[in-house]
């Protein structure tokens, strides 16, 4: 009989009012809503909103939807998850431990979606050019069987009022969780929309939306 403790479940981390504006379960979206339909995400379409796929080089899954809005850059990818418990609460603790492995630092702060990570970054600088870092905010919302991380960069980790935007993006956003069965922690398949193109050639695929 083995003696290793099983981890306590962690509750669930959304905004008290989630199912009523967001992030929504498919079941709580609007639906008359014009929609993008990316597989495990709906996108609401809107005026300067530019829609990325990001591509999985040798497979060409898709395994990130990049959203740029209001000088911004949201990232946000839709993961299976456990009915009753949360995921975000460990994922961002190791979210956490990779960036300081990477000489980043971050801390804890309550956001309008919950508990978020900011954090900032070694980015890479050119030759002879002093370190450089880049501020970024790690978000994420437990909701019915389902997980939904996204990262906030530009303007909208810096500045209050393209945060806001921002922030109200990543609310819009529509998870399709679907009821095949999924372990914890999988990536909810993406996928282009349909009658959609994109350059073979190119491994982030480029839409407007």
């Amino acid at each position: 009989m083995s003696d290793e403790i099983e981890p306590e479940p962690q509750p669930k981390s959304a905004p008290a009012d989630r199912a009523l504006n967001g992030p929504y379960d498919e079941a709580e979206a609007n639906a008359v809503r014009p929609y993008v339909d990316l597989g495990g995400v709906k996108i609401v379409p809107r005026e300067g909103l530019g829609l990325r796929l990001e591509v999985e080089e040798g497979t060409g899954r898709v395994v990130a939807v990049g959203l740029d809005f209001a000088d911004s850059s949201l990232q946000v990818q839709p993961f299976a998850a456990p009915r009753s418990s949360g995921l975000w609460h460990e994922i961002r603790d190791q979210i956490q431990q990779q960036i300081l492995s990477q000489g980043g630092s971050t801390r804890v702060v309550d956001g309008p979606l919950g508990p978020e990570l900011l954090a900032q970054i070694p980015a890479q600088a050119g030759p002879g050019q002093p370190p450089v870092s880049r501020i970024a905010r790690f978000v994420g919302v437990d909701g019915p069987r389902w997980f939904l991380r996204g990262v906030i960069s530009g303007q909208g980790a810096v500045d209050p009022a393209a945060a806001a935007l921002v922030e109200e993006l990543f609310r819009s956003v529509v998870v399709v969780r679907g009821s095949a069965p999924m372990p914890p922690r999988d990536l909810i398949p993406l996928h282009m929309p349909q009658g959609a193109t994109a350059d073979p050639g190119d491994q982030q695929r480029y839409l407007e939306a």
